[in-house]
């Protein structure tokens, strides 16, 4: 087993030489998929290192919305997944036609909304945001009288009480970091009392609460290496304790719930990625017309962070 999948990194690094290609992958990978990434990192990080880059193809190892926004971020690029089945829920919980509808309720509302939504829905937002700057775009909006904020209902509870503004909000969240409970919190504070605790904001208002920061997973990875604490226990998606372990030898890491897992973020193999090099399938490419609006949207925020 070890010799063929030495094998299939040496094709790997053959073929993305030959295609001129790059491998972007989501901290939430396999740790066999993060170990042949060029770049890892949370997903608007990603694209905009996609964007950024001389290469003519990105293999895109996450899930869909990403692939759309390093599409929109680089439209002259051949954007590839692995798996182009790898969805996401939360993203998937809200379409345009969603949006369009909230919107006309609320006709003076500035629309905000997530990263993870599809490219359909950015083209009907105002803004977008990620989870590490979400809090600030609120805030740089402080003269709009009101503010959707959408997909998800969790994060829009953090950034509302963060920014002290009311917002209109959708019934979305993640399916995966809604299994991070309390309880969980603290079991492992128990075992570990010297632990600081990292939490995601899309997780339970009653998680956030009890943790000692509310980070991204970019910002996790940051703090983790910067950070004096030896001890940490991670509130998100078990695939980031990999990348944790792998930059912070020296540190112990634990995860606040083993059920934390998203399958969609699974899906994709170094074999699969190997067949994305070989057949330079399956291409992911948004529209110029939706692109162009939902592109808008990200460089509203990019002007603000």
């Amino acid at each position: 087993m070890i010799k063929e999948d030495k094998e299939i990194v040496a094709k790997i690094k053959e073929l993305k030489k030959k295609r001129n290609a790059i491998i972007l992958v989501h901290n939430y990978q396999l740790p066999e998929v993060q170990d042949i990434a060029d770049f890892r990192g949370d997903s608007l990080e990603l694209s905009r290192i996609a964007a950024k880059t001389e290469a003519k193809v990105i293999i895109f190892c996450g899930v869909y919305f990403m692939a759309e926004t390093a599409s929109i971020l680089s439209p002259d690029k051949l954007v590839i997944m692995p798996d182009v089945s790898a969805g996401c829920p939360m993203a998937n919980m809200m379409n345009a036609q969603d949006l369009k509808k909230l919107k006309h309720e609320h006709p003076g509302a500035v629309a905000v909304g997530y990263v993870n939504t599809s490219a359909a829905v950015k083209a009907e937002l105002d803004y977008c945001c990620t989870s590490t700057n979400a809090v600030a775009v609120v805030n740089a909006l402080k003269n709009e009288k009101e503010i959707i904020f959408v997909p998800d209902k969790y994060l829009a509870d953090y950034v509302s009480k963060k920014s002290g503004r009311k917002l209109i909000t959708w019934h979305g969240f993640c399916p995966t970091h809604v299994k991070i409970l309390p309880e969980d919190l603290k079991r492992e504070k128990k075992f570990h009392p010297q632990a600081k605790v990292m939490v995601h904001p899309e997780c339970l208002a009653s998680v956030v609460a009890m943790a000692d920061v509310v980070l991204s997973t970019s910002q996790m990875a940051k703090f983790a290496k910067e950070d004096p604490a030896k001890e940490f226990i991670i509130g998100t998606e078990a695939g980031l304790l990999y990348r944790l372990k792998q930059d912070n030898p020296d540190k112990e890491f634990y995860l606040a719930s083993e059920r934390a897992v998203c399958p969609n973020m699974k899906r994709t193999t170094q074999e699969k990625v190997l067949w994305a090099l070989e057949e330079l399938k399956e291409e992911v490419r948004v529209s110029d017309e939706i692109r162009k609006k939902a592109r808008l949207a990200i460089d509203r925020m990019l002007a603000i962070i």
